[in-house]
């Protein structure tokens, strides 16, 4: 009886081990499905129409992934992608990117001057465009990629933020290009 206990006790303390190992691993195989199209390496193979989420802020990623799990943000290849994964374990995926470093760019051009309507921007995304709770990085996104995130916001094709459709209708889209541009050169 003795040796059963000491037995379970291992069996216990091994599985406990191996559990977040396991996980992890779990995980890890989980965002090599990303990859395939976000990058190996944290660069997307279509930047202008795939965003980075390496080292994009958690909350975000995961707010995200939850929409696309849920419906609130339709899309034909993010949602069958994510549907069959848990929400615990899209916020363990959010962590894994948000953890990894933000892609190195080729050194940028100087960004031109800051345009007209940027302000209200940085409320959210920080001073330096590059994110925080609860808004994402947009600084070194692709200029394309960005315009046509606001162009969706601005047409309520994506309406899975309460503020930003407002914020992109109060902008021509020639100011939207100008915002995009810029924040794709930081």
């Amino acid at each position: 009886m003795f040796r059963d206990r000491i037995f379970g006790a291992a069996v216990i303390a091994i599985l406990a081990a191996v559990t977040p190992a396991r996980a992890q691993d779990d995980i890890a195989a989980k965002a090599q499905a990303c990859a395939a199209c976000h990058g190996q390496n944290g660069v997307p193979i279509d930047p202008k129409t795939i965003p980075i989420i390496w080292g994009q802020q958690a909350s975000y990623l995961y707010k995200q992934l939850h929409d696309f799990h849920s419906g609130d943000r339709p899309s034909p290849v993010m949602a069958p992608l994510v549907k069959e994964i848990s929400l615990p374990q899209l916020r363990e995926l959010a962590n894994y990117f948000a953890a990894k470093t933000w892609p190195v760019a080729t050194p940028p051009a100087p960004p031109p001057s800051a345009p007209e309507g940027i302000a209200m921007c940085k409320a959210c995304h920080q001073q330096n465009f590059e994110g925080g709770q609860p808004a994402p990085r947009l600084a070194g996104l692709s200029s394309e990629y960005l315009a046509a995130a606001m162009r969706a916001f601005a047409d309520d094709q994506r309406t899975n933020n309460g503020d930003m459709p407002k914020f992109m209708k109060a902008l021509s889209e020639s100011q939207r290009d100008a915002i995009a541009r810029y924040l794709s050169a930081l």
